[in-house]
């Protein structure tokens, strides 16, 4: 009950304020939900579409949603299934998931990862030392997936 409301209240809020550059809206049931976030201006993402897929578990907001790109993107944070390493995406003592983030929230932490990756806490070792050591090759190889998979 608690979780329809609160989900209800935030798509709704999503819909009619949404952060910029983000869409989300459900996917058939109201724990199934898709989002878009467009690549920021000034990154190797800019101008792509990204598709992500999120799934609000049974004890949202106690647990945090399961959120996963659908597009593929080169990112150092971001493996080849889509799964993102974001400490907000994460329970504690490992995570800083909290009951008072939301779905909006995650989206713009998402696409401010997008903007700057953090090499540092990688899922993808060959992608991160390449951001870290052979910067430009990350964003050739950033720009080229951008195209080839996120462009319009």
């Amino acid at each position: 009950m608690q979780r329809t409301l609160r989900l209800t209240r935030e798509l709704s809020l999503l819909a009619t304020e949404p952060p910029p550059g983000i869409t989300c809206w459900q996917n058939g049931q109201l724990d199934d939900l898709r989002a878009q976030i467009l690549g920021s201006a000034d990154t190797p993402y800019e101008k792509g579409i990204f598709s992500l897929e999120i799934i609000v578990p049974e004890r949202y907001p106690f647990e945090p949603p399961k959120i996963r790109f659908l597009t593929p993107i080169y990112h150092p944070n971001i493996d080849s299934a889509g799964r993102i390493c974001l400490d907000v995406l994460k329970l504690p003592p490992k995570g800083a998931w909290r009951p008072s983030l939301n779905i909006s929230t995650l989206l713009t932490s998402i696409q401010l990862l997008m903007a700057e990756p953090n090499p540092d806490d990688p899922l993808m070792a060959d992608i991160s030392s390449e951001y870290k050591y052979n910067k430009q090759l990350f964003l050739l190889n950033a720009r080229e997936w951008t195209e080839k998979y996120a462009g319009q």
